[in-house]
């Protein structure tokens, strides 16, 4: 006698959660012929462009901006969209790639968090010696909007940072809308995720990482910090656990700016030009303006 299916919403969790895994375990496959192509003209490393390092910061925008990919991603398909906006907006930008693994070319953000922290350290300080500015701002997307409080939090990295945006950042973790609480009846999956991609495990809600993370409250002084969420978030969830509490901290809910907005947690970071405008607003509030649907056409 064949024993009862189980109900039709844990199957299809179960489905999705055995997808995330074989997907993360294709994706860590050494890969061979990993040539990268070149960043298009005039946006990644050509004179005018983004890391520029002979970019001098204006008057207007004195801080260099420093964007900071997510999970997965990379310094260049990560900011196609953000860094020629705010280039052209006058502002020196510059991006890392970091969490590198061993064999695994193009995605980044992969390594222990605390880890890829060190790395931005050392970017920014590499970053404020080519354009002598005193402090960078940093804008983050998904743990790119995260992994900055460690370096802020443990590194120094508050002496050298105005301002921290992020950008659907997984602040306080996420539930990966509750597949992450199946990972217990799963033998051997919590350790695959913590052996082969660290950043995901530091990224499950109430990890080690994050318990530390947290403790003394989500904000350093002497930082301004700005979150911006989309309800429909569909990695990082619920999208309220992005928002942070604190002193000198802005939640912004997208929707609340442009109800017709239906971005989800790539598309705010890729191409959406409401979150641009909201965060030029985020680097430069002495000088802001509303952001409405209309700022799709900024």
């Amino acid at each position: 006698m064949l024993p009862p299916r189980p109900p039709a919403a844990p199957r299809r969790a179960l489905r999705a959660l055995t997808a995330a895994l074989v997907l993360t375990a294709a994706l860590l496959t050494p890969v061979h012929a990993a040539t990268a192509a070149p960043g298009p003209e005039g946006s990644r490393t050509d004179r005018g462009g983004w890391n520029d390092y002979s970019c001098e910061p204006p008057a207007a925008h004195p801080r260099p901006v420093v964007l900071v990919h997510g999970t997965f991603g990379n310094s260049v398909d990560n900011w196609l969209g953000l860094a020629p906006y705010l280039v052209r907006r006058g502002y020196c930008v510059f991006s890392l790639d970091y969490g590198q693994l061993p064999g695994v070319p193009f995605f980044h953000g992969l390594g222990p968090v605390a880890e890829s922290a060190e790395q931005l350290d050392a970017f920014v300080d590499r970053v404020l010696d080519a354009t002598g500015a005193p402090e960078a701002d940093l804008v983050g997307h998904s743990q790119g909007g995260l992994m900055p409080r460690h370096y802020l939090r443990f590194l120094g990295g508050a002496a050298e940072v105005n301002a921290l945006v992020g950008i659907a950042p997984s602040n306080h973790g996420t539930t990966l809308l509750g597949l992450t609480r199946l990972l217990p009846y799963f033998p051997g999956a919590a350790d695959l995720l913590n052996e082969r991609t660290p950043a995901l495990a530091d990224q499950v809600a109430g990890s080690p990482f994050l318990r530390k993370l947290d403790e003394g409250g989500d904000t350093v002084p002497g930082v301004r910090y700005t979150v911006i969420a989309t309800r429909y978030d569909e990695v990082v969830t619920p999208y309220r656990s992005q928002f942070l509490d604190g002193p000198g901290v802005r939640n912004v809910l997208l929707q609340d700016l442009c109800p017709l907005d239906l971005s989800e947690h790539l598309a705010i970071g890729l191409f959406d030009r409401i979150a641009f405008h909201e965060v030029a607003n985020a680097l430069d509030p002495a000088h802001a303006t509303p952001t409405t649907c209309a700022s799709v056409l900024d």
